[in-house]
């Protein structure tokens, strides 16, 4: 069983001599996260054991802590850590940085630490190594008064990124939980940066497969005209949503498609409509309809499109969420709502599926869940899993307004998931995605990087919180293995 620690955070490493501090930390850390005493006394002196050498050494050690956990960097501080006064100041500077410390104690048996002493080159002194020992045994009590968030023994350690560690403390579970119920993965296509257009429909042909192949229930892409801040460019490549959805049902044979969310401003809902309908037929009945308000107004604005105010486009959510019944169903209805009037709404071919399914998106617990409530059949909620607890709870006091069974709705997320098999591979593969000057801690954090085993950790968290289907975005989609490894994931929950 291993420690696992968020990353970025302190860790403070405090024992004797010998007690091997240095070569658990090389175990476990990238060299440049580790900041030994000894190191700067071999660099600022003849050797390591130049004692001479250790006042501008520490000073040198002060200086790299304070600007590593300044600047929010796993920072690991390899000395004797018996000075209280030294480890209270970095426990301060860690909080004051908004990033944990910890403690981990060295207890190694003095008998070991006596042999290990006497097989070094240059050991320290035995009377040295006597004081060292019996200091430790007040060392320890210390610790308790520093502000440390922890302190441990040493064990094997594994630094994860915080919001996986931060998601699995939440335990507990939602009342939306079903016994039976299963978890289920879709895959998110929000990039498309692969290389040159001509090649983009091989990529898109190979990675909807590979999700087949891997486990994912269905393939999502974003109902955007230009590509959104918050995941690249504006002028990289963004295919039209429906036209590649089209695309794929041609080319795959189970895997559902939908766009998460499509914008109800983009298009008249009856014109929606009949294109979800066309949808679901060319594809056998694979369609899913994701559903939402709209938010980017520059984008609507620099394409001439309509924006109307937030009260006007709940009214216009609600009535697509009305008429779409009705233009699905038999016969050639007509609609009355608040912003629309139709006076046939004939749809053929009908689709396939008796009801096309519809997520709402959007977590506002007052109106966007009390729409769902009365016409989803999924809800797509944001943020971590005691929030969406929080919000499962509103969900079901609006179900219970309208006597529905908050079971008949599907509880999705939309989660960032960078992983590979071990912690060797995902160091190796940070490194490859990240920019020069993005720590790999921030990017760890920013695409929820772990292993499978750390995966399932976080996922089985937000299973406990009510999520029965979660939408991934893989930001090495397009590289060899990516989709696999969270095939491994998908595996690993349907066994738990």
């Amino acid at each position: 069983m291993e420690l696992r620690l968020p990353a970025p955070c302190l860790i403070v490493l405090v024992g004797p001599s010998g007690a091997g501090k240095s070569t658990w930390a090389m175990g476990s850390f990238r060299e440049t996260e580790i900041v030994s005493s000894d190191r700067l006394r071999g660099m600022v002196g003849v050797g390591e054991d130049d004692q001479q050498a250790s006042k501008p050494a520490f000073s040198l050690l002060e200086q790299i802590v304070e600007e590593r956990v300044g600047r929010k960097l796993t920072t690991v501080i390899d000395t004797l850590g018996y000075h209280q006064e030294s480890r209270q100041r970095w426990v301060g500077l860690a909080h004051n940085a908004g990033i944990p410390a910890y403690a981990i104690i060295f207890d190694t048996p003095p008998e070991e630490v006596a042999e290990r002493n006497s097989q070094r080159a240059r050991s320290v002194p035995k009377t040295v190594l006597t004081k060292q020992l019996s200091r430790m045994r007040a060392v320890i009590p210390e610790l308790a008064d520093d502000g440390f968030d922890q302190v441990h023994f040493v064990q094997p350690v594994a630094l994860v990124a915080a919001p996986l560690v931060a998601a699995s403390s939440h335990t507990t579970s939602s009342p939306s939980v079903l016994e039976d119920s299963g978890h289920s993965f879709g895959l998110m296509i929000n990039r498309f940066d692969w290389g040159d257009r001509a090649d983009l429909s091989e990529t898109l042909t190979s990675i909807a497969r590979r999700a087949e192949s891997a486990g994912f229930r269905d393939v999502w892409m974003m109902d955007h005209l230009r590509q959104i801040p918050q995941v690249g460019r504006a002028w990289e490549d963004i295919p039209e949503v429906y036209t590649a959805l089209a695309f794929l049902a041609g080319v795959t044979e189970k895997i559902r498609l939908g766009a998460l969310v499509t914008a109800i401003t983009h298009r008249h809902p009856a014109l929606l409509g009949k294109m979800i309908a066309t949808l679901d037929v060319l594809s056998g009945g694979r369609a899913n309809l994701g559903l939402g308000l709209g938010w980017d107004s520059k984008e609507h604005s620099g394409y001439g499109i309509d924006f109307p105010d937030i009260a006007d486009r709940y009214a216009l959510l609600e009535d697509t969420l009305e008429l779409l019944p009705l233009l699905w169903g038999k016969g050639s209805p007509s609609f009355e709502g608040r912003t629309i009037s139709a006076t046939e709404l004939p749809c053929y071919p009908r689709p396939i599926q008796e009801r096309i399914p519809i997520t709402i998106g959007g977590s506002g617990e007052m109106k966007t869940l009390r729409i769902v409530a009365r016409h989803g059949d999924g809800c797509n909620l944001f943020g971590p899993p005691d929030v969406i607890s929080r919000k499962l709870t509103a969900l079901h006091r609006h179900c219970a307004e309208v006597d529905r069974d908050p079971g008949e709705i599907e509880v999705t997320h939309l989660v960032n998931a960078l992983t590979a098999s071990d912690r060797h591979q995902l160091h190796e593969r940070i490194d490859l995605l990240r920019a020069r000057n993005v720590s790999a801690e921030e990017f760890a954090a920013r695409h929820k990087a772990g292993t499978v085993d750390d995966q399932i950790t976080h996922l089985t968290a937000y299973r406990a919180a009510g999520v029965t289907h979660s939408i991934v975005v893989l930001p090495d989609l397009h590289l060899e293995g990516s989709i696999e490894a969270f095939g491994e994931v998908i595996t690993g929950l349907s066994d738990t």
